[in-house]
């Protein structure tokens, strides 16, 4: 990876145009070719940046160090003028194992798929990872009546819910499953998913992962 912090203008263009005026900022320049443009606020997201595949060609103009950022498949330019360069290194970062967390939506499937009681009552589990025409659903259960399709996330947000929602529409086509309901299930799940999921028709479940996994036994408590 190499890092450069630099005094830098920033602009953009191809299928939008953007401009950062002068200021001093990190670049980021990646081992696939990424190049991100970092400042020191706004959280972990770059101001701008260019994914790979991507070219990065440096070129002097009257005396101004110039990057200039091509993407190999569209149009899009990211040019990079740095009018003083405060930090310039390269770092072999190797091989990430990747991150490691507990509580991943895997375990969570696993868990909730040997206790499904933790969804609600008067629900059997059909199967795991139930292979629809779009994709996998969590958890397919059964209920009085019809069927539940369960999708299962760490953090619920506005995209579980609208992956949820299509799964749905596609599953209550099919005679052998309808009616079919959902539960979004996560750890936390934000407001504004939990307000769509409900406009919808969609049952939300908070789940305490700990609790699943008979760490957190009420038995063992003083209160």
């Amino acid at each position: 990876m190499r890092l450069v912090v630099a005094r830098c203008q920033v602009d953009y263009s191809g299928r939008l145009t953007a401009h950062l005026p002068v200021a001093t900022r990190v670049i980021m320049v990646k081992a696939d070719g990424s190049v991100l443009i970092h400042s020191d606020g706004g959280s972990y997201k770059p101001l701008n940046w260019m994914s790979p595949p991507c070219t990065l060609r440096e070129a002097d103009e009257d005396g101004t160090l110039v990057w200039t950022v091509s993407a190999t498949k569209s149009d899009d330019t990211l040019r990079i003028r740095l009018d003083e360069v405060l930090h310039d290194s390269d770092h072999e970062l190797g091989l990430d194992p990747g991150l490691q967390k507990d509580g991943v939506e895997k375990h969570l499937q696993e868990l909730l798929a040997e206790h499904v009681v933790a969804l609600g009552d008067g629900l059997s589990l059909v199967r795991r990872e139930y292979m629809t025409a779009i994709g996998p659903v969590d958890l397919l259960c059964r209920e009085d009546g019809g069927s539940v399709a369960v999708e299962i996330k760490r953090r619920g947000e506005i995209d579980g819910v609208e992956q949820l929602t299509r799964y749905l529409e596609l599953m209550n086509r099919d005679p052998a499953l309808r009616p079919v309901r959902g539960i979004f299930a996560a750890q936390e799940i934000k407001p504004q998913a939990r307000t769509l999921a409900e406009d919808r028709g969609i049952q939300c479940v908070v789940i305490d992962y700990n609790a699943l996994r008979g760490l957190d036994d009420p038995s063992l408590r003083l209160f």
